[in-house]
């Protein structure tokens, strides 16, 4: 018997896919956190002169970006 729970059986879904946005003209990898409908931004080609572009945590919009490559 044990006081903490198993966590053997809660996977946590994560989808990868790719898409663009038109108004930063960049190209993102994403992982989308199904559990909480978040989405993990990572720029394919992070520019070095700001680095506040190298990671977003944003809540999943589908309209906001064009959707490329599910994989």
């Amino acid at each position: 018997m044990s006081i903490v729970p198993s966590l053997k059986n809660k996977g946590l879904e994560v989808s990868r896919f790719l898409d663009w946005c038109k108004y930063k003209n960049t190209f993102y990898n994403n992982l989308y956190l199904e559990e909480y409908d978040l989405v993990i931004k990572m720029p394919l080609i992070p520019k070095n002169d700001d680095s506040r572009d190298k990671l977003k945590l944003k809540k999943f919009d589908l309209t906001k970006y064009t959707y490329l490559l599910s994989y």
